[in-house]
């Protein structure tokens, strides 16, 4: 067997290049008449060149000495990218080291060796070097014999690592949304299916098979996540990803490198390709959340790959398909929006295709109970309180109160009772902001037996009154009443302005 044929078949064979080296590594130096080998790959997202193997004449097995990474500074890892993706292969001395071989032979550590620099490059992208030490000239043309196989292990070798990147994502975006939705799993039933929400669930049964855009409505905090992950588990796609997209979170200049990716010095600070949400979740189905807050610039390419699942990367020529189901939610009036021009109508009609009105949970009565307790079960278990109940009394005064945050909301007070109430029992009374005969502290809002019923805008009112004096007045950043209660502060300020509702300790 020639020693083409042979390299190719341990190529096939080989897990990464330490293998590789492992089984022919010795049959090469003989090949090429040279006394080392090392392969150092690049590592794009770190700055590295990371030496994965070498092997010298006379040397038993592969070395591989603690897997070294040297630091490229941006300019040397453009430099070094540049020179990999021409396919030049240099050779170098002591007296002439200089350039990119600097850079490719930074911590090698023989200043009097000679080496030939073979780049490793696949589909046009830079993956590492070879470096092939040696006394006397060698042929150029068994050296680029050597670099085609050698670049297939490589890419192969960067592929599983990238796959492995994105399962230990896409278990982290599972963990972290199981966390946002009290879920100890993603295929735990949903609450209240059999009662308030039980007209909804039969949808999600009709619409799940079908593999339709979904449009899903209802207010902040009503649960639209729960329903977009349930209609993702009854589907064909259940095997693949559901990834969730905030619109409202990403910034306009950003937006179509998070949705659609990026190729590698598109824009300043582009050092590497990125896959953007789409092509992560082809396979699956992607939830773009708050749809309604996306830029007109954006709904055009979002048009696109809806209708036709085809899109290009952020400075990218190359087209490229995905197989990805659409669940979109808003808690805005979109017809409205489309009527102002602030949304576009083709648009609209592609995710409008199928409509899941989501009630808010002061129509939903019969589900605060056992919300309740599965909160109050959730809450047990984070803070160690294993005899924490949700008495008749705690439920008769969840009841009352009208929840403009809610199942959130519901979520959030629970929670605090838990805390106030110290592990022993639920402090549901003070949770809720109520006085101790009962009424609410704000004079804003009266429920349940009181003389008079509020208005849904005295609700929403009182409700940002308490969050603004949770927050010290504050409405932007971290802590600040808009991420309390996860809408944009732009949004916040326009319902203060509307309901009248002032900074705590600025008057009326």
């Amino acid at each position: 067997m020639s020693i083409t044929a042979r390299l190719w078949r341990e190529a096939s064979l080989a897990a990464d290049s330490e293998s590789f080296l492992a089984r022919i590594g010795t049959a090469i130096l003989d090949d090429v008449d040279g006394d080392a080998l090392v392969v150092r790959a690049i590592e794009p997202e770190q700055h590295h060149l990371v030496t994965t193997a070498s092997v010298r004449r006379g040397a038993v097995g592969v070395a591989h000495p603690a897997r070294p990474r040297i630091e490229l500074s941006a300019a040397a890892l453009a430099r070094v990218s540049a020179w990999i993706e021409s396919g030049a292969i240099e050779h170098v001395s002591a007296e002439r080291l200089a350039g990119v071989a600097r850079d490719v032979l930074r911590g090698m550590g023989d200043s009097e060796q000679a080496w030939w620099l073979v780049p490793l490059v696949a589909s046009s992208s830079a993956l590492g070097v070879l470096l092939v030490a040696a006394s006397d000239e060698l042929e150029p043309r068994k050296l680029a014999a050597i670099a085609e196989p050698l670049s297939a292990v490589l890419a192969a070798e960067r592929q599983r690592r990238e796959l492995s990147q994105l399962r230990e994502a896409a278990e982290a975006d599972k963990a972290a949304a199981l966390a946002r939705l009290h879920m100890r799993d993603i295929g735990v039933a949903v609450v209240g299916a059999d009662a308030g929400l039980r007209e909804v669930m039969r949808q999600v049964e009709q619409v799940a098979p079908t593999g339709a855009p979904v449009l899903i409505l209802g207010e902040t905090g009503s649960g639209k996540e729960v329903v977009a992950r349930s209609i993702h588990e009854r589907s064909n796609r259940a095997a693949g990803p559901i990834l969730r997209v905030n619109c409202g979170a990403i910034p306009p200049e950003l937006v179509d490198s998070e949705l659609f990716g990026h190729e590698r010095g598109s824009f300043t600070g582009a050092a590497t390709q990125r896959r953007g949400w789409f092509e992560r979740a082809d396979g699956g189905t992607l939830f773009l959340d708050e749809i309604g807050e996306l830029p007109l610039a954006a709904q055009v390419r979002l048009l696109r790959v809806v209708q036709d699942g085809v899109f290009e990367r952020v400075g990218g020529a190359r087209p490229l398909e995905v197989d990805v189901r659409i669940v979109a939610a808003t808690h805005r009036d979109l017809g409205a929006m489309v009527a102002a021009g602030t949304f576009r109508e083709d648009l609209w009609y592609r995710i409008n295709v199928f409509v899941i009105r989501l009630p808010p949970l002061r129509e939903r009565q019969g589900d605060i109970a056992a919300l309740a307790e599965h909160f109050t079960e959730r809450a047990a278990q984070r803070f160690g309180a294993v005899g924490l109940r949700v008495t008749p009394d705690d439920i008769a005064l969840l009841q009352q109160y009208d929840w403009p945050g809610n199942v959130r909301e519901l979520a959030a007070v629970i929670e605090r009772a838990a805390i106030l109430g110290e592990g022993r029992r639920l402090d549901v009374q003070r949770a809720l902001g109520l006085r101790s005969d009962g009424g609410l502290a704000s004079e804003r809002m009266r429920v349940g037996t009181s003389d008079r019923f509020p208005t849904l805008d005295e609700a929403m009112a009182a409700h940002i009154e308490r969050a603004l004096e949770r927050c010290a007045g504050r409405i932007d950043g971290p802590r600040g009443a808009a991420k309390l209660l996860d809408i944009h502060p732009n949004t916040l300020r326009s319902r203060m302005q509307k309901l009248g509702v002032r900074l705590p300790g600025r008057g009326s």
